[in-house]
């Protein structure tokens, strides 16, 4: 079976970040206006401007404070394989992210309510702030599950790839030890890239990529589990987290640190460590 050639996963690549801003910002909007409207009906016998100040002013800190959620999670990825260990974690980040929400949202409005000749009182510390945390952990945990979501969304418009595996009855088709293609599973369809296609394998996590015609398809297994798969006589170990396919190396380029950067055919830069250097330039001239 062929590849789809729909829109591909590494055209939206070039616009996620921006992508992912405009995301952000649209929900925000969208349900602080919902919140406003909510909170203008409930408090009718306030001025009309209050409520819209109040949801604006928690709005704006949330928004503000979503990089450093995400950048948490980055760190401790939510995961199904990772979520006890990380959970203590992100509850542990919900005291900051809520100290810095309450805190910088009396702050807004406090300066709203001056500019108007008015005075915001927040009240008690205590019950107001326990009460603004339970609903900060919710929003936390909602922020952290929307990107859960959207990681597993885009794993699948990515494509991931598996190795053949032998079949329950009969000989396989071909060495399992020793793949020569890989399965790949993208939004609910198979098909089959050969691992001479491979230009190089990148570590990522628990993961790693194969890097095919400018994608990459992220494997569940590690650069020691995966090492003893390839064909020694054409994949080599460069880098601790890299692995490339001589096929397609192009040039290799001397640093001054005694490292090296590899030029591959599409123009793409690979580290090579000290360590492999002097391995990788005998092979290369042996390719010559």
């Amino acid at each position: 079976m062929t590849e789809p050639t729909d829109f591909e996963y590494r055209d939206f690549q070039r616009w996620r970040h921006p992508a992912e801003v405009a995301f952000w910002v649209l929900l925000t909007i969208f349900n602080t206006v919902f919140n406003s409207l909510v909170a203008q009906i409930d408090h009718a016998r306030t001025a009309a401007w209050e409520p819209w100040v109040w949801e604006w002013s928690s709005a704006i800190l949330i928004l503000a404070l979503i990089p450093a959620v995400l950048a948490v999670e980055r760190r401790w990825p939510f995961r199904f394989d990772t979520w006890r260990r990380s959970l203590p974690w992100h509850l542990l980040a919900t005291v900051p992210f809520s100290l810095l929400h309450v805190g910088g949202m009396v702050g807004l409005r406090k300066l709203a309510y001056d500019l108007t000749g008015g005075h915001y009182r927040f009240g008690a510390w205590w019950p107001n702030f326990g009460y603004e945390y339970l609903k900060d952990i919710r929003t936390y945990f909602i922020i952290i599950a929307l990107t859960c979501l959207s990681r597993l969304w885009l794993m699948r418009w990515q494509g991931e790839a598996r190795l053949l595996v032998a079949p329950e009855e009969g000989p396989p088709v071909e060495p399992v030890d020793r793949p020569e293609r890989f399965l790949v599973r993208k939004l609910g369809r198979e098909f089959l890239i050969n691992a001479s296609e491979i230009e190089w394998l990148q570590a990522s996590g628990n993961y790693v990529n194969l890097h095919v015609r400018g994608r990459d398809y992220p494997l569940r297994a590690t650069m020691a589990g995966i090492e003893g798969r390839l064909d020694p006589a054409r994949f080599v170990r460069v880098h601790r987290s890299h692995f490339i396919n001589l096929d397609y190396l192009a040039e290799i380029e001397p640093l001054e640190t005694g490292d090296a950067r590899l030029q591959m055919h599409d123009g793409a830069k690979i580290p090579c460590s000290r360590r492999y250097r002097a391995a990788l330039r005998e092979r290369f001239g042996q390719q010559d």
